[in-house]
């Protein structure tokens, strides 16, 4: 070799010497495509009430004081801390300096008080509107310090500070939310091509920016389930979270390019009752419906077998469950018994309304099949969500409905004037109130039990189980969640590796 090649040739190693590891290494990816099952109707989770919503914007654009975990602990987001009175009413919350919103406005104590009186305001449409109407009062102590003083004491007053339902806004963006979200989130909407997808885009001035690891995540709708393992086995989806894929999950479990998370959860799949419609107006119809519903196949036909039997609105595992299931056993005979004393000629027509999720629709038929053994024909009409939430949930133009409630704490909505299942009980709406105001968690664990039982017995509704989860990604993926307290996808927790 001559001289002046030997020459270059060391200058060449001294530079790439010099140069850090990560340079010569792949550029480690920093976008991720994630796969839902329905689009949102909107941006903003206090307008709706589609947890599909949540699933997009939850920590990703709007963030709330506190933040909600994989395993159900609560910790500190936009209040760095917070002191609880004696009597549990009174939280005292020290909010995180420096925060902005993605319109360059503060974030401070006024707008903690303006987001949760906007909340519990007349116009509200918050479908968690109690939770802060039963504030008496939001002060703002000084730029970084707001206390919030309840009418009831709730146990559960620093989860749901967590919920999409308590985000807190930017005042002058309110009114664009559904379309143009501003929060102080680390992502912004970059794109939404209706029907198809959403793009997040890493929003450079977060307050903790270089922690983000993913600069962009598209949301992907993929609403039948053979469509959802196709686009996950092709690589055209990175991350499903509750994908449809029970009856593949052997070929990604085999398959060394995947990882599967079976998750628990605190929803619960019903078949909703509208109350007040004839003859469902008469518990013994009601209770009717139950007994000829035989949960075990209802979860083998609708989530293939991932699912909990259960007999009230609350799940196994939750504090102060009791097992109802007993209380409207499976018994066709005894379903054709009340009909009759009720007076019911049948056949009874009566209308089942299912929304777009393959729970409802592989559940549907299995439910409607039961139903006709007794003498009840379920009139099936498939709706898309829109429908769904328009008609059953806005209008209570509906009989029956299949519909999995997703939020950890919501029995207050048996206690909700005008709810869409048309339920009205002083005697739950009394004990209700015990379960808030009880200071002793043995009490409250008993009052909790009743409201089971209450439930069961009212037989509101044919309570059928609580569903498990399937996560299938890319088996480089980190920071999934393991188990599933509410619907929410962290994209600033993920990374590949």
């Amino acid at each position: 070799m001559k001289r002046r090649d030997f020459a270059i040739h060391s200058v060449a190693a001294a530079s790439l010497a010099s140069l850090p590891l990560a340079s010569l290494a792949q550029k480690r990816k920093d976008t991720v495509v994630l796969g839902m099952t329905l689009e949102p109707p909107g941006m903003d989770p206090t307008a709706g009430a589609a947890s599909a919503i949540a699933e997009i914007v939850l920590y990703n654009i709007f963030e709330t004081l506190t933040k909600i975990n994989a395993d159900g602990t609560v910790t500190p987001l936009l209040a760095e801390s917070w002191e609880v009175s004696p009597d549990l009413k009174t939280y005292t919350f020290k909010l995180r300096k420096g925060v902005k919103f993605q319109n360059g406005e503060p974030f401070n104590a006024s707008t903690v008080k303006y987001s949760f009186e906007r909340a519990a305001g007349e116009k509200s449409t918050n479908k968690d509107k109690r939770t802060f109407t039963s504030m008496e009062r939001v002060a703002v102590v000084d730029e970084h310090t707001v206390v919030v003083i309840n009418k009831e004491l709730n146990p559960d007053f620093l989860f749901l500070m967590g919920q999409a339902t308590a985000i807190l806004v930017e005042p002058k963006s309110v009114d664009s939310n559904a379309t143009k979200p501003v929060g102080t989130g680390p992502y912004k909407l970059d794109s939404w091509n209706k029907g198809a997808s959403v793009t997040l885009a890493k929003w450079p001035e977060y307050r903790n920016a270089a922690a983000i690891k993913m600069n962009k995540a598209t949301f992907r709708f993929v609403g039948d389930p053979a469509a959802q393992v196709a686009a996950l086995l092709s690589g055209d989806l990175d991350v499903f979270v509750r994908v449809g894929a029970a009856r593949s999950l052997a070929q990604f479990k085999q398959d060394p390019r995947f990882q599967v998370i079976i998750s628990g959860s605190r929803a619960k799949t019903i078949l909703a009752i509208n109350n007040k419609k004839k003859p469902l107006d008469d518990v013994r119809v009601r209770r009717a419906i139950s007994a000829a519903i035989d949960r075990k196949a209802v979860i083998e036909g609708a989530v293939d077998g991932f699912g909990v039997p259960i007999g009230s609105h609350y799940v196994p595992g939750a504090f102060g469950f009791v097992d109802t299931t007993g209380i409207n056993p499976y018994n066709p005979d005894k379903a054709r018994a009340l009909l009759a004393e009720a007076g019911v000629k049948t056949p009874l027509e009566l209308s089942l309304i299912l929304p777009p999720v393959p729970y409802a629709r592989q559940g549907g038929e299995v439910i409607a099949a039961q139903l006709a053994k007794v003498g009840i024909v379920a009139k099936l009409q498939n709706v898309e969500w829109a429908q769904w939430l328009s008609g059953v949930y806005g209008n209570k133009n509906y009989d029956l409905t299949i519909i999995s409630h997703v939020e950890p704490f919501d029995l207050g909505n048996f206690a909700k004037a005008g709810y869409y299942w048309n339920y009205e009980s002083a005697k739950f709406n009394e004990l209700y109130d015990k379960i808030n105001n009880a200071p002793r968690a043995a009490d409250r664990a008993k009052y909790l039990g009743e409201a089971q039982r209450m439930l069961a017995n009212d037989a509101v509704h044919a309570f059928l189980f609580q569903p498990q989860w399937i996560t299938v990604a890319n088996k480089g993926i980190r920071g999934l969640w393991k188990d599933m307290p509410l619907f929410v996808n962290d994209i600033g927790a993920l990374s590949w590796a």
